[in-house]
């Protein structure tokens, strides 16, 4: 394997972690959001059920 195709192995696996590092980035916000949702919904509904 020649050093040029090394490097470019290398970049390309950096590449693709960086990749992976932002989509779970992604999912974790997405899912921080649903959750803070959920509980404003829970709330909205409480404070509706004591009027």
């Amino acid at each position: 394997m020649t050093t040029t195709a090394k490097i470019s192995a290398a970049l390309m696996i950096l590449l693709a972690l960086s990749s992976c590092a932002n989509t779970i980035r992604g999912v974790g916000r997405d899912t921080a959001n649903a959750v803070n949702a959920t509980q404003d919904a829970g709330r909205s509904v409480d404070h509706a059920a004591k009027r």
